[in-house]
């Protein structure tokens, strides 16, 4: 996320290369190019390679959310595996007393994080 919100800072109309972000952010250059590839992926950066080359965001820093980032990187926000295509595919939805809890949690939990976008976090300081 430290990634992203630098990039919507410091890009201005130009690509920004990893080595700038990971020194600003003090984040290893080698864990910013293991995640590069699942921003790139979903569509959250763009990429530029060659003497200019570097990173960039592809969405607009108010339009990138909290929640697109985590779903990037992490995978499913759901807490529970039955949750993560749906409560329908849960095999046992109709028995299961406590799937109204994760289903509610999972529910709040992408509406959090669907809320908050890069904008919000510098902006908030």
């Amino acid at each position: 996320m430290r990634m992203l919100v630098d990039l919507a800072q410091n890009q201005g109309e130009k690509f920004v290369s990893l080595a700038d972000i990971a020194e600003r952010q003090n984040i290893s250059k080698k864990y910013l190019e293991q995640i590069v590839p699942m921003l790139s992926k979903a569509g959250l950066i763009r990429t530029n390679r060659g003497n200019r080359g570097g990173y960039m965001l592809n969405v607009p820093a108010d339009k990138c959310s909290v929640g697109d980032i985590l779903r990037a990187t992490e995978g499913s926000l759901a807490p529970v595996a039955c949750l993560e295509y749906g409560e329908n595919t849960c095999p046992r939805k109709d028995e299961c007393i406590t799937l109204y809890v994760w289903d509610d949690f999972f529910r709040l939990t992408n509406e959090y994080f669907d809320g908050i976008t890069l904008q919000n976090i510098i902006e908030h300081k």
